[in-house]
């Protein structure tokens, strides 16, 4: 509110940035316009990667800086989960990956998601044996196109909906899947796959190579063959499998923890309420 009233305030605005704006046409366009006021009315921008630290200095930021999140705890859990080696064979048997690999990939269903570049993947999985079972866990305006193009090409793919248990399908999952076109800030599935070292595989995009250094198998944005040949590769070889989920856990062991990240955005907050010495 401070920062879109136009006026130039005494009290200090601290605006942490953990992502772009995703829309198209008139509503991105206006998300925009407040998106640059924003940045252009706050007194520090904590942008959560260099991506969007960069992005807030090139919309017109006084002060921009680093200011990593910790990852958000999921919510809507069932409390006393089961013990997640008895609970994988029971997941991979509900989802329909006995005898299969299991594939996960987490998000809503839109375009800048990149599931289109996904089911042009999982043409090339079909053809393996086993074929790999591709489970998507998420909602949103692109499932009847999705759903279309599964059955309609016979693709090893499941749209599972919207669930409260994203931990354990990981933890019963061989492998996970972000084919994002954009991911500016720091994906939630990314760093939930790398702390249950689980092998990512990853478009190279805005803050991923970043998040996740060398821990993650990383192919070209929006390239349905890198990512179908990675995916390949990773199946036929245990050994580079186990290096990604050590390196993972390496990893993840470096991210900032919630203390961490509250002690950086209070630091701001102490240096930005000192009292002016005077002349």
């Amino acid at each position: 509110v401070l920062a879109l009233g136009g006026r130039r305030v005494r009290t200090p605005l601290v605006v942490t940035w953990h992502d772009r704006v995703h829309a198209e046409g008139a509503r991105a366009h206006l998300l925009r316009v407040l998106e640059r006021r924003v940045m252009k009315a706050a007194t520090v921008v904590l942008g959560a990667t260099s991506e969007l630290v960069d992005g807030a200095r090139r919309t017109g930021a006084r002060d921009a800086r680093l200011g990593p999140v910790a990852l958000p705890a999921r919510t809507g859990r069932p409390a006393g989960p089961e013990d997640p080696d008895r609970l994988r064979p029971k997941l991979r048997a509900e989802l329909g990956a006995i005898d299969r690999p299991l594939l996960i990939a987490v998000g809503s269903l839109e375009p800048h998601r990149g599931y289109d570049v996904l089911l042009d993947a999982a043409r090339v999985w079909r053809g393996l044996d086993p074929a790999p079972l591709v489970v998507v866990a998420g909602e949103g305006p692109l499932r009847g196109e999705l759903q279309g193009r599964i059955e309609g090409e016979g693709l090893p793919v499941v749209l599972a909906g919207s669930r409260d248990d994203v931990p354990d399908l990981l933890a019963a999952a061989d492998l996970a899947l972000l084919p994002s076109r954009r991911e500016p800030g720091r994906s939630v599935l990314a760093q939930e796959a790398l702390h249950a070292r689980v092998p990512l595989v990853a478009g190279a995009v805005g803050g991923i190579p970043e998040l996740v250094g060398d821990a993650a198998e990383l192919v070209p944005p929006g390239d349905a063959e890198a990512l179908g040949d990675a995916v390949v590769r990773l199946l036929a070889d245990p050994a580079r499998r186990e290096e990604l989920r050590e390196r993972g856990e390496r990893q993840a062991a470096n991210w900032p923890t919630e203390d961490e990240t509250v002690a950086q955005v209070l630091s701001v907050y102490d240096e930005l309420t000192q009292p002016t010495p005077l002349l």
